[in-house]
């Protein structure tokens, strides 16, 4: 039961005071690459602990034996002594059933959004392939629309759009940093990022890290896809090229350069730019992969103890075999 509560509380901490100390952290601007891992890293950690929790009420902690029968008997009788009482059957049922929901909840909105944006995209693409003019020399299709607009359909088949609008407002150094901007979303994969942030959030909408987490995701994705295209075309460039194509519309299983966050982000290219060093994004990530690894080592903790001792010595009767949690 211990490890459960311990569980329990980590995930509830991590789902509401995390967000609020992370929403719109200064130095997930400084480095949008490292806060991208943050937000996912925790929401990973938060859900690994409920589910662990949730199996940890469910099935119990034995201490066992170093042979193998001993051990196959003390889970026997601990599961038994477990499910006897209706106070034990009623916790394990509930952790059972958090752990099952919990992960069902995920599979199914993970795919429902998969099969979503897959089916967008490639409608979409039959579109371009009928509307839409190849320009092989730059690797992007051109749509002949006054609106100047660039965006890009990540995936297997992947396609990098403008506008005949955004080709006009455009100089051709801005052209070069909108389309770096564009084919470092599809280089560094944010639509699976993007996928699976949204899939969180639907799966558990009432949840703040995950509420939260998709639209800094998504805003820390566009951020660092302009870091890119400013390390190639420079930072004033790549926001005047921002500018020209802010307004611009997208379809909603493309990735835009433009949108809501665009202003703030024009804004962050025209400030002086003062990146993490090196030490400050190594803490970080150690810090993320602590706060992975803990769900785990609260589990892993009692059990590795466990394996140490042997409380099935020979000619102990099986009764004696005690549990814990």
């Amino acid at each position: 039961m211990i490890v459960a509560a311990v569980l329990f509380a980590y995930a509830a901490l991590l789902s509401t005071v995390a967000p609020r100390l992370l929403r719109g952290a200064h130095w997930a601007e400084r480095a949008p690459r490292l806060g991208i891992m943050v937000w996912q890293v925790l929401g990973a950690s938060a859900l690994t602990a409920a589910v662990l929790a949730g199996l940890a009420l469910s099935v119990p902690t034995v201490r066992v034996s170093t042979d193998l029968a001993e051990l196959l008997q003390a889970c026997v009788m601990a599961l038994t002594a477990q499910y006897a009482t209706p106070g034990g059957a009623s916790a394990g049922a509930a952790g059972a059933v958090l752990a099952l929901a919990g992960l069902g909840r995920v599979a199914w909105c993970t795919g429902e959004a998969l099969l979503r944006i897959r089916r967008e995209r490639r409608a979409h693409r039959e579109v371009l392939d009928m509307v839409g003019r190849p320009d092989t020399t730059r690797g992007l299709v051109v749509l002949d629309h006054e609106e100047p607009a660039a965006y890009c359909l990540p995936g297997r088949h992947r396609r990098t759009v403008i506008t005949t609008g955004a080709l006009h407002a455009l100089a051709d150094d801005q052209l070069v940093a909108v389309l770096a901007h564009e084919r470092a979303h599809q280089t560094e994969r944010h639509d699976a990022v993007l996928a699976w942030a949204q899939a969180l959030a639907r799966a558990f909408p009432r949840v703040p890290l995950f509420r939260i987490g998709e639209a800094e995701i998504s805003r820390l994705v566009e951020m660092r896809a302009d870091d890119v295209a400013a390390a190639r075309s420079g930072r004033l460039i790549t926001a005047a090229a921002l500018l020209a194509v802010a307004g611009g519309r997208a379809p909603a299983a493309a990735i835009s350069a433009g949108g809501s966050t665009a202003a703030r982000r024009v804004r962050r290219l025209i400030e002086p730019h003062h990146p993490l060093s090196r030490l400050r994004i190594a803490a970080g990530s150690l810090t993320a992969a602590i706060a992975l690894a803990v769900p785990l080592l609260v589990v892993g903790g009692p059990a590795a103890a466990a394996t140490q001792l042997n409380y099935c010595p020979d000619g102990t009767p099986a009764a004696q075999v005690t549990t814990m949690r």
